[in-house]
């Protein structure tokens, strides 16, 4: 049975982790006592493109149940992206082997600080591909529990060419990962957690690979594996399978074998934020830091985006590409100003932070290219941890559904405003279902981009 997206969200009792709760009397709340002794370490493992900050309000939620942020880590892929062809180097990507590597590191630092004997990983799409790597690879003894929200793990296609192509389901890879009578690994409890058509990586029409009309040889069901516990979230997207309020309920369940006591995220009563600034070289999205770029925190205005007094932090920074601290309240609209080295200056704004980060990182927004020509102001709307649906969702930029955000499957993470010149300097409004983010226009000309980031 098909699930409606409000079917989903009551069922997942996932409304109050809105915005807008966190600011009525969530404050006196306390997070419940932790039971830490049966809830192994947790490592999170971000997937194709992406950077741990992804995970932020995971964690968020994970610490409102109790769980010491001591014992969780979230890794950080140096070249997040996969090569066209695993076994032939590629600029600034990675290969499955490149990933495995960096994994297992990450797994025995965790058990290193916390002293256990075995951790938890919970894998997003590409993630879980290098969690069943390092399990079946040697790392099953280090492993209690694999949680793979949306991994492709039957590709997301199946063709008889581009063998070495690991999202090839007939590719050298996946069948390595899946041969045999079980598909999972003897020791460990493995979880999957997938959508019900909704995951644009889970189709049988290439459409939304640039294929159209074109049969890929994979189904809805694509990221159940044999052996494992296999759920289906109903119409969450490809991202929200992993980082949704209804997937955390999931995760924790599995992990910790009890129900959470709250979905909602705990304020806390200050907040520090920190984090990488990374770049694009050559075009490609990695965690590379990026040294000599400067970062300007501004607490904003709710209603307009127009700053409240001077930068409330600032910033360079050195090799190892970090900002921050910076010291501001749960109930604070904030403006980051980045300027990256032969990037745009990027203003983005952001919904109040509700908890400590230090995953807080920045990425200075695309150059401005022949379609913004002709704008006095380009304003881009993001959703890292999900895509927006139509008619699924609200989503509203400047008071109006986005022409660039397509019906159906949801398949995009941004849109984009363009504005006359004479527009500068006046707010827009991002509102994706309850959260709504206010940014200022800046000019074009003096090569100035504004993105409304948001954070659920």
């Amino acid at each position: 049975m098909k699930l409606s997206r409000r079917s989903i969200l009551l069922g997942a009792g996932s409304l109050p982790f809105a915005v807008a709760s966190l600011r009525t009397g969530a404050l006196a709340q306390t997070a419940p006592a932790a039971q830490n002794a049966e809830v192994p370490p947790i490592l999170f493992v971000h997937g194709n493109g992406d950077y741990d900050a992804l995970w932020m309000t995971t964690m968020w939620r994970m610490e409102s149940n109790g769980i010491a942020r001591d014992r969780m880590l979230a890794i950080n892929f140096t070249d997040p992206n996969a090569r066209s062809d695993d076994k032939v180097e590629q600029a600034n990507r990675s290969s499955t082997e490149d990933q495995r590597r960096e994994l297992t590191a990450a797994i025995a630092d965790l058990k290193r600080r916390t002293g256990a004997a075995r951790v938890a990983l919970v894998g997003s799409s590409r993630g879980g591909y290098a969690i069943r790597n390092v399990i079946r690879n040697g790392g099953a003894g280090d492993v209690s529990h694999a949680v793979l929200c949306g991994t492709p793990n039957h590709g997301v296609f199946a063709t008889d060419d581009q063998p070495n192509n690991e999202f090839n389901g007939r590719g050298t890879y996946l069948r390595g990962l899946n041969e045999g009578e079980s598909e999972v690994t003897p020791g460990v409890a493995f979880l999957t957690l997938r959508s019900d058509g909704m995951d644009k990586y889970a189709q049988a029409d290439g459409r939304f690979i640039g294929k159209p009309g074109t049969p890929t040889g994979v189904t809805v069901e694509g990221p159940d594996l044999k052996g494992a516990t296999n759920l289906v979230l109903g119409a969450l997207d490809h991202r929200e399978v992993a980082f949704h309020p209804r997937a955390f309920r999931e995760i924790y369940k599995f992990i910790a074998g009890r129900e959470p006591a709250r979905i909602a995220i705990v304020p806390d009563q200050s907040v520090r934020l920190s984090g990488l600034v990374t770049g694009t070289p050559g075009g490609v999205s990695t965690n590379r830091p990026v040294t000599g770029a400067t970062v300007d925190v501004f607490r904003v205005d709710p209603e307009t985006g127009e700053r409240k007094g001077g930068a409330v932090h600032s910033a360079k920074t050195g090799a190892d590409g970090r900002w921050g601290p910076a010291q501001v309240e749960p109930s604070w609209s904030l403006e980051f100003v980045l300027t990256s080295p032969d990037a745009p200056t990027t203003h983005i704004y952001r919904s109040p932070f509700p908890r400590s980060s230090d995953v807080v990182h920045l990425r200075a927004a695309r150059p401005l290219g022949p379609a913004d020509k002709d704008a006095g102001a380009v304003v881009i709307m993001s959703r890292p941890r999900g895509y927006f649906g139509l008619p699924r969702d609200v989503v509203l930029l400047d008071g109006k559904e986005p022409a660039d955000v397509k019906p159906g499957v949801p398949t995009d993470s941004a849109a984009t405003l363009r504005l006359p010149a004479a527009e500068v300097g006046r707010n827009v409004v991002a509102q994706f279902d309850e959260e709504r983010i206010v940014a200022r226009t800046w000019p074009a000309s003096e090569n100035r981009i504004a993105v409304a980031e948001l954070t659920y």
